[in-house]
């Protein structure tokens, strides 16, 4: 049972998809091109990819391969140059920024690398910030994050600021604000990187609990342990995608 479930939360629902029965992630031909000073660098090229509700997807890949600008996609927090994106059958090159910023708070949850904790905010804050802009009530808002923090091991530090913490507990901040609102796609880079083994190992018990549950995860990592853990591995090479063997 998901541990939410176990505290007795109701699930959220979002806006139902475009096709309910297609892909929950679909990218047809997207390429991202940046360029600076007259040059030009491809760091997506040309990539397809389907993954259905509640599958669970690993991507790996040297460095500079274009895995972060992958996710930064998928999390619409940046836009192909072609291409195009649907999420949960929806083309989001038709969303406004404020549709956007809407659908992301709403169906997608992010944990980076860069952690983008709000400073001047709680931990507690930083984890309920989310539902604020959703208009949770404040009952279910407070159920929810205490829930999380729970889940993360950090109850005790709700009332600290971001600041005071060490990278790790930051991250698994991150992943509280992430799960609380149980969304529809999980996307995280890297993120057993700033958490000693036995913290490592705890996330990626959690992580493996919300895809029982139903959530979609896509998890960039070098670490073999979570290669494993996936459902299907997927490989970027200068940009290109190759689909590796599932193991179920």
């Amino acid at each position: 049972m998901p541990w939410w479930r176990k505290r007795g939360l109701t699930p959220e629902t979002s806006e139902p998809s475009g096709d309910p029965n297609g892909p929950v992630i679909r990218l047809e031909s997207v390429s991202k091109v940046f360029r600076s000073d007259g040059e030009e660098t491809r760091a997506l090229d040309s990539v397809s990819l389907d993954i259905a509700p509640g599958e669970y997807v690993s991507v790996s890949g040297p460095s500079g391969c274009g895995k972060s600008t992958l996710l930064s996609i998928l999390g619409l927090l940046d836009t192909p140059t072609s291409g195009r994106y649907f999420l949960k059958g929806r083309p989001t090159d038709r969303l406004s920024p404020q549709e956007r910023a809407r659908v992301r708070n709403l169906d997608v949850g992010l944990v980076f690398q860069s952690f983008n904790l709000i400073g001047d905010m709680t931990v507690y804050e930083n984890v309920e910030y989310p539902l604020t802009l959703r208009g949770v009530a404040p009952p279910e808002r407070e159920a929810r994050v205490s829930a999380a923090l729970e889940r993360v091991g950090l109850t005790a530090r709700a009332r600290q600021r971001p600041g005071v913490l060490s990278g790790g507990q930051q991250q698994l901040v991150a992943v509280a604000r992430a799960i609380t609102g149980r969304p529809a796609v999980l996307l995280a880079d890297e993120p057993t990187g700033n958490l000693d083994s036995k913290s490592g190992e705890a996330l990626m018990h959690m992580f493996a609990e919300l895809h029982a549950g139903g959530a979609t995860l896509c998890v960039v990592t070098h670490d073999p342990r979570w290669l494993t853990q996936a459902q299907r591995r997927l490989h970027l090479f200068d940009g290109r995608l190759v689909d590796r063997a599932a193991d179920t």
